[in-house]
């Protein structure tokens, strides 16, 4: 059965004409490690622009696109990323879906040249199969520079399949490789020819595999396969079959159950098998083959697999690791405040002018004063706050597109493994935890890749306490108005606060589990090819930043445009009418003086900063916005304005550390409450969620308003 999803994306090329859109000519299917590039290949040839990224699980599903070679329309494929074709997690199990199924005319194989060996483990099981397989060895530019040589004449007679060298990201070599999935699904198969020849009477078996293994798991193989043909005669490949079967695949066991005679020759087998799992031979016996092909047709690989090793023994270190990535994520906050409120300023300093020259030509046309109060000080007040953080946000988003292209992520992933372990989880479920340092729906989405639906709920439940990136704005404002010298600390220390607060959560969730069902520790290590460092394309850093710029902009131009003008409704009418100066008699006000008493233990009772958390509901940046709306701060105003409209309520330091945890860990946005609903197939565990939050974020806030009493000034 395919499971796979489709997404449409159409390429820039020109079509010939409808009939060729509507009835492509050859399906392709892309098919790959994480890593490897299959999404910027998928990208270059349709024009689609999905993200890329050098961590596993950003593609979760198949996306769809068409390519045009010499007038023959191609359907692609982009599947998600998987190691093997045993399937352990859900977007590996949609990438089997469609590879067994013969929907996919050719499969392409991207596989990363620069870190071969960890590719080939892939290309042997797909190459198994039978099916027509063109093998696109990306990233030849990195080779290129490494100074490594790869003979790809001899690479493609040992494989039996085309090996086409190709750089998605530089677009090189993408018209030979659609040539050569066009000649191969109109000429078939190659010819194998083998690194070596064997004396063990199995010599027949070179003609035609790929790989053939030692003669003890050849003859499990062969009694295996005899009984799988004499109860599936239909099924094609039969000695695939077999190997799964030994393997233990649990879909192939479930699907294709064999007879009692044949587990007993699998059981036989075993013996021969030397005590160890017919899994574990399989794997090893895999691998040694590889070391023969990289042997054969790889040179002068070493030295960066040195440097890579060398590089990992400090940055991986069980003790060293933690603390790297903190001191790497705290100067990434320093520069987001040191160079971002430069060129803020700049932005607060042309808002305001725009302001005050709207405001004196709407006067002149004789416009009336709640209409020049709505623009003025409700939609570009509001709207222009929001705006001027965007220097800021380009800066943070171009530090984590950095350190995600040049596979330092990675790495943060492999080493939380020892702690998420601890958890109940894999360091897999870290994944979409730092995600939700970007965006909580993705974040989200993300959670597909973890194995159970428990994990996938207790990572939900705590994925919107990773700081998203529309909360910067919050800590931007208030930390640079009460913490001047330190506001790159304080917000450093508010997305460190985040993630202590998850993990706690996960530990007393695990501990209740464990104490429930009498298990301790679980062992779900992380399985994860750690790529090689590189140094990160400018055009995949520019297109996540201008994806995110682009992003903040349309919520900026939309969902925060109308939260302002609805708070200066709310704000400028009540009961009684239009209001104009007493807010408080408002609909916000009355709203707000109704939530406030909740707020007050954590320095936050004023009715006003209540409305704020309210409307930050729809978007976080939405409530920078408010606050500007609701004190009444005309144009873009700067961090003393601010002060002394906060200092009127009352509102210090103290209670500017209980806002900003509240607003941390407080209900995620619309958006994300959807996500969660739709991907926990359950409203009562997204309302859940919702209660949750709230009670996590009122007791931490008023922790850490408790201790800020004590050293600052409330």
């Amino acid at each position: 059965m395919n499971r796979f999803s489709r997404h449409f994306t159409y390429s820039e090329e020109p079509q010939r004409n409808v009939d060729e859109v509507m009835h492509p000519s050859i399906t392709v299917a892309f098919v790959g490690n994480p890593n490897c590039g299959k999404t910027t290949l998928f990208n270059a040839l349709t024009g689609a622009s999905l993200k890329t990224a050098n961590w596993p699980g950003v593609t979760v599903e198949g996306k769809e696109g068409f390519y045009n070679f010499d007038g023959h329309l191609m359907e692609l494929i982009d599947l998600p990323g998987t190691y093997s074709l045993t399937s352990y997690t859900m977007e590996e199990e949609v990438t089997r879906s469609l590879v067994f199924s013969n929907e996919a005319d050719v499969i392409v194989d991207v596989v990363d040249a620069s870190c071969l060996e960890r590719s080939l483990y892939l290309t042997l099981e797909l190459l198994a199969l039978k099916k027509p397989v063109v093998v696109a060895l990306n990233m030849m530019d990195i080779v290129e520079k490494r100074g490594i040589e790869i003979d790809l004449h001899r690479l493609s007679e040992t494989l039996g399949a085309p090996v086409i060298p190709i750089s998605a990201r530089k677009r090189q070599g993408l018209k030979p490789l659609m040539h050569a999935v066009y000649h191969h699904k109109m000429t078939g198969l190659d010819k194998v020819q083998h690194l070596h020849e064997t004396d063990d009477g199995m010599s027949y078996k070179h003609e035609e595999n790929v790989i053939v293994y030692s003669a003890e798991l050849e003859v499990a193989i062969d009694a295996v396969q005899e009984h799988f043909e004499a109860q599936y005669p239909d099924v094609a490949n039969p000695r695939w079959y077999a190997i799964k079967e030994l393997e233990g695949d649990k879909g192939i066991l479930h699907d294709f159950p064999l007879g009692q005679e044949a587990l007993s020759d699998m059981a036989q087998g075993a013996i021969l098998a030397e005590n160890a799992s017919f899994e574990q031979r399989f794997i090893m016996e895999r691998y040694n083959f590889i070391q023969e092909i990289i042997h054969e047709c790889v040179f002068n690989n070493h030295e960066v697999a040195l440097r890579t090793d060398s590089a990992d023994r400090i940055l991986t270190n069980s003790w060293f690791a933690i603390p790297i990535f903190l001191c790497i994520m705290g100067f990434v906050f320093f520069l987001t405040f040191f160079l971002g409120n430069t060129c803020k300023e700049w932005l607060e300093a042309g808002l305001d002018f725009l302001n005050a020259r709207v405001g004196e030509g709407l006067a002149i046309v004789g416009a009336s004063d709640w209409a020049i109060s709505l623009i003025c000080d409700g939609v570009i007040s509001g709207v222009g706050t929001v705006v001027t953080f965007l220097p800021n946000i380009c800066i943070l988003f171009f530090a984590l597109a950095f350190l995600e292209d040049s596979g330092y992520m990675s790495r943060v992933a492999y080493v939380m493994d020892t702690i998420m372990s601890k958890l109940g989880l894999s360091g897999r479920a870290f994944i979409p935890m730092i995600l939700g340092f970007g965006c909580t729906v993705p974040a989200v989405l993300a959670t597909r890749t973890l194995e159970s639906k428990r994990d996938k709920l207790r990572v939900m439940l705590v994925c919107s306490f990773m700081s998203c990136s529309a909360r910067l704005p919050v800590y931007i404002l208030l930390a640079g108005i009460f913490f001047a010298n330190y506001a790159a600390l304080v917000a450093f220390g508010m997305y460190f606060l985040g993630i202590i607060t998850a993990l706690l959560t996960l530990l007393i969730i695990h501990a209740t589990d464990a104490k429930r069902s009498g298990q301790g520790e679980v062992d779900a290590s992380l399985l994860i090819a750690l790529p090689d460092y590189k140094m990160p394309d400018a055009h995949s850093i520019w297109m996540y930043m201008w994806d995110k710029v682009k992003d903040y902009l349309i919520r900026a131009g939309t969902v925060i445009f109308l939260a302002s003008i609805a708070i200066w409704v709310l704000l400028h009418t009540g009961p009684a009418g239009y209001v104009e100066e007493d807010f408080s008699s408002s609909f916000a006000g009355i709203i707000g003086h109704a939530l406030a008493p909740a707020l007050a233990p954590f320095g936050c009772g004023d009715w006003r900063l209540a409305v704020a958390l309210l409307a930050g509901v729809s978007a976080k940046e939405v409530i920078v916005s408010s606050l500007s709306v609701l004190f009444g701060i005309a144009g873009v105003a700067g961090p003393l304005t601010w002060h002394q409209a906060f200092a009127s309520i009352g509102f210090g330091p103290a209670s500017a550390l209980g806002f900003l945890t509240f607003c941390l860990l407080y209900v995620p946005c619309i958006a994300a409450i959807a996500v969660i609903a739709s991907e926990s197939k359950s409203s009562k565990f997204a309302v859940g969620t919702i209660i949750f939050n709230l009670v996590v974020a009122w007791v931490v806030a008023v922790l850490v308003y408790t201790i800020a009493r004590m050293y600052l000034a409330s």
